[in-house]
């Protein structure tokens, strides 16, 4: 773990993917799904903390002053470039969000690994889940996961990857809870079979499917980007939180939490 850490300390800084309502929409969602078994393990890791809190956490310690914190963008994305699939390209040497949950996985489930590692663990997957739904972090390789592409959203100066990880859902003007709320009402338990999987190669390779269709023809977006792509932020923001619950109903099953 300290190897891929030291690594990722390394790695030019990104900018972040769902913006903190994004997270905490997926976080909240997740909550409504999380088995009891799950919701109990949590509550000794984190205790009251909500998944919606602990979703932006990795996030909010970006501003922190420690090397770690400061370089640990590699974290939140992977890349896969056009016509590839990323078990074709695996991982830079400095490790991506693929090997980040994996080892925050195993810190999760591990029984020797402190409550601070856990805690920390905890959220880093919460997050990073959420992070390999947002599209443009299955990045191309070739702009920074669209933070190059320089657009106007409603004449504002932005870049593509700040309309899709905040602007389109800011402009909804909905709190997180409201938000939630809204997509909670179209979740059944058919759209939940639908949408549980927790192999992240499938999320990404979703995710890199749909980058490669939201590249504008103009730099100039008013409303009828968000209206062509609304639904699919929502769609992604759904299918973050069903699979969050999923993935850690899955992981905290049986596991010995200290």
């Amino acid at each position: 773990m300290r190897t891929v850490l030291f690594l990722f300390l390394l790695t030019p800084s990104l900018a972040l993917a769902w913006g903190q309502n994004g997270h905490r929409i997926t976080g909240a969602i997740a909550t409504s799904l999380l088995s009891a078994e799950a919701q109990t393990k949590i509550a000794t890791i984190i205790g009251n903390e909500s998944l919606a809190e602990a979703s932006v956490w990795p996030d909010y310690m970006r501003s922190s002053d420690e090397p770690f914190w400061r370089k640990s963008s590699p974290l939140h994305y992977v890349t896969v470039p056009p016509h590839k699939h990323y078990h074709e390209v695996g991982a830079p040497p400095q490790g991506d969000a693929m090997t980040g949950l994996k080892q925050f996985t195993q810190t999760l489930q591990s029984s020797t690994a402190s409550h601070d590692e856990k805690a920390t663990a905890l959220r880093f997957v919460v997050h990073i889940i959420g992070d390999l739904h947002q599209p443009l972090h299955a990045g191309n390789g070739s702009d920074r996961g669209g933070n190059d592409v320089k657009v106007t959203y409603f004449s504002e100066p932005s870049n593509l990857h700040r309309v899709w990880d905040t602007q389109m859902i800011e402009s909804q003007n909905l709190s997180y809870t409201e938000y939630t709320q809204f997509l909670n009402r179209k979740i059944d338990n058919t759209l939940i079979q639908e949408y549980t999987t927790t192999n992240p190669e499938i999320w990404i390779e979703e995710s890199a499917a749909i980058r490669d269709k939201i590249y504008p023809e103009n730099d100039k977006l008013y409303y009828d980007y968000p209206f062509q792509h609304i639904g699919t932020v929502n769609q992604r923001l759904t299918q973050a939180g069903v699979r969050i619950a999923a993935y850690l109903n899955q992981v905290l099953r049986e596991q010995d939490v200290n």
